[in-house]
């Protein structure tokens, strides 16, 4: 179905009216996809941090529909659409402008314009939105998709067609959190098969880290985590050592120890920074740090020139795992397929309407990653 043959479509959507609310399962509308658009039917969606945050208090514009790793099926494309056709099997990642040197650099996670992108709610060129409800806006468009939705309007530089022949319904995440984690280990760090590795925290970003360090068959891979049982899943999918960070022990004395002297490469995904400086001190000199978790606005880095000098430590931030997500996502993918990237041990599934459940999951750790089912 092309943009002129489609009409608006009715959908089920989780509304976010108030910070800190409620996700409220409501019918909105959504207009035909314009020329570069796709709508999507939902058939899954992570639940990720950063839909919390936004939630909670980071700034987006309300009512808002949330929601950025989902995956369905194409139902409409807009009339320049050339990529994908009804009918395909999609995931939905990042929204980018496809036009700045990072974009044409094939590395839209720098394009200059993310943040509006990703999180203004309304496309930029005209300030519109395409879910409204009884005539009055909604805003969407968050990260390019708003999947907490039957339906979603995506843009066909962020719609990635993926085989008919891999479960779809789980596919969501790699468009962003197993994205972030996989990709900070195999585009960011370049791990590669003599090299060490630590990961600082076992969420699904870092275990997604563990899982992407594997695939390239790094020699040591390491990881610091709280949760017994999120070690043990560390060890599971390919990490060579677990620490727990709260025994009492010495964490950057025993990641020495166990590299002859310290790491390659550390990926913190915690954001806090005395953690930032424990990773700090793990790296060998020459190594490189990746920032990945979400610090407080005024957060400093926890070392001084000085130590950097001294080192010579790289610190490289890192958004989306430094991918293209056409590129990528298809990688993880055959990575998948091969037995080499089980991404699919991190999943909790949930029905739709459980959303609030499935968020509160998220935040106390009963689940790695969730993923709403339609």
């Amino acid at each position: 179905m092309t943009a002129q043959s489609a009409a608006s479509v009715t959908a089920r959507a989780a509304v976010l009216r108030e910070t800190g609310g409620k996700f409220k399962i409501e019918d909105v509308t959504v207009a035909p996809p314009r020329a570069d658009e796709v709508l999507v039917r939902m058939v899954g969606v992570g639940v990720c941090h950063t839909d919390m945050v936004c939630r909670d208090g980071f700034p987006i514009p309300l009512p808002m529909v949330l929601g950025h790793e989902g995956s369905g099926v194409v139902e409409a494309v807009g009339e320049n659409v050339k990529r994908v056709k009804p009918g395909d099997h999609v995931v939905l990642s990042f929204n980018s402008c496809g036009q700045c040197p990072s974009c044409t650099d094939h590395h839209p996670a720098t394009c200059t314009q993310f943040l509006g992108m990703n999180f203004a709610g309304v496309r930029l060129n005209d300030g519109s939105t395409p879910l409204s409800q009884d005539g009055k806006p909604v805003h969407s468009i968050f990260f390019g998709q708003s999947s907490f939705a039957t339906y979603a309007i995506a843009r066909e530089i962020n719609t990635v067609p993926v085989p008919k022949n891999v479960p779809l319904e789980i596919l969501g995440p790699l468009g962003c959190g197993i994205q972030t984690g996989a990709g900070a280990a195999i585009n960011s760090m370049k791990v590669g098969p003599k090299d060490s590795i630590v990961v600082f925290g076992g969420g699904s970003v870092g275990l997604s880290a563990v899982m992407g360090a594997k695939a390239m068959d790094a020699k040591t891979i390491i990881v610091v985590e709280p949760n017994a049982e999120r070690r043990a899943l560390a060890k599971q999918l390919g990490a060579t050592h677990a620490f727990d960070p709260r025994d009492g022990s010495d964490v950057v004395a025993a990641i020495k120890e166990a590299t002859g002297g310290g790491v390659r490469y550390a990926i913190d995904t915690t954001g806090i920074p005395p953690v930032i400086k424990q990773a700090l001190d793990s790296v060998a000199p020459g190594g490189k740090l990746g920032l990945i978790g979400m610090s407080p606005p005024d957060a400093a880095i926890p070392a001084t020139l000085m130590d950097l000098a001294i080192k010579s430590v790289t610190l490289q931030p890192i958004i989306e795992g430094d991918a293209d997500p056409q590129a990528f996502i298809p990688k993880m993918i055959e990575l998948y397929q091969a037995g080499k990237f089980p991404f699919d041990k991190l999943i909790t599934k949930f029905p739709f309407d459980q959303i609030n459940e499935a968020s509160h999951a998220s935040e106390t750790g009963a689940a790695i990653k969730p993923v709403l089912v339609f």
